[in-house]
């Protein structure tokens, strides 16, 4: 898995295993309400250069996601939007529902990216039949590129022992606090470009001591170290904000670079302490 290397921009992208580019660094719209408020934070993003955005039937945004995207006078094929099938929705003929359904919502023709967002099913044959799904609606090319989302190795393994294609991306909570390096070794094994949702703990280790030692030395914020780290392991970063200032400062992380012994020491932070759900619990 290529770790981006030189200067980096809003523009810069990253060329997944199946073909599709997309930027190292994104917005997520998880929590924000459906809406003006996604609407103007997507328009924002989109205004300062992003072109990565991350939504998801469950968020319930889909709609104002695309219709942030039509207005924003951005070509079309300039921007990567993501949504997700959600677990309630498992299986061939749910899933290919929910894709039209979520393709309507954006109103943006076919997917770009297209991830099953949780592994938790019925059974591990419903996980089977959904990926099914999703690789009859590429090959049919209502969605661009398909993937998973919270999928530990243990999942992965499942998969490919069936997939036809292995999987683009595989989102995951991603941040020094969760550092899984055998999930890093696996992807990178396997060409599946992991991505970083949650990447700022949802503002919970902002204050740590050793991150802001860091940033102090950088002259950067805590934030911009955490986007950082994440970006030096390869990993796209999709964090979340819906205000304006933050979304300039995110992107100060493409700016600067962390030391090989950064790095490491905030690699040796990895405790397991997550800030959303715990996918290994999921048979």
């Amino acid at each position: 898995m290529s770790v981006p290397s030189g200067k980096l921009t809003l523009s810069s992208r990253v060329r997944t295993s199946q073909g599709l580019e997309i930027p190292w660094l994104g917005l997520g719209v998880y929590q924000t309400p459906p809406g003006e408020e996604t609407r103007r934070a997507a328009a924002e993003a989109l205004r300062v250069g992003y072109r990565l955005l991350d939504t998801a039937s469950m968020y319930g945004n889909e709609a104002d996601v695309g219709e942030a995207v039509r207005a924003s006078g951005v070509p079309r094929g300039d921007v990567v939007v993501t949504t997700k099938l959600w677990y309630t929705d498992h299986g061939y003929d749910p899933a290919r529902a929910a894709a039209q359904k979520s393709e309507a919502a954006l109103g943006l023709g076919p997917i770009d990216l297209y991830l099953i967002h949780w592994p938790r099913a019925p059974s591990p044959e419903l996980r089977q039949q959904s990926w099914r799904a999703l690789e009859d609606l590429q090959q049919e090319g209502r969605v661009r590129a398909i993937g998973v989302s919270n999928y530990t190795v243990r999942h992965l393994k499942e998969l490919l022992g069936h997939a036809r294609i292995v999987p683009a991306v595989d989102q995951v909570e991603f941040h020094p606090f969760v550092y899984d390096p055998e999930l890093v070794r696996f992807a990178k094994e396997h060409e599946i470009r992991l991505e970083a949702y949650s990447p700022l703990t949802r503002g919970r280790r902002l204050d740590h001591p050793l991150l802001r030692r860091i940033a102090d030395e950088h002259h950067r914020s805590v934030a911009q170290v955490l986007i950082r780290w994440g970006l030096e392991h390869g990993v796209v970063e999709i964090p979340k904000t819906v205000h304006a200032e933050r979304l300039r400062e995110n992107a100060g992380a493409l700016e600067f670079r962390l030391s090989s012994s950064e790095v490491a020491e905030l690699d040796a932070l990895a405790s397991g302490t997550r800030v959303a759900w715990d996918p290994s619990e999921i048979p």
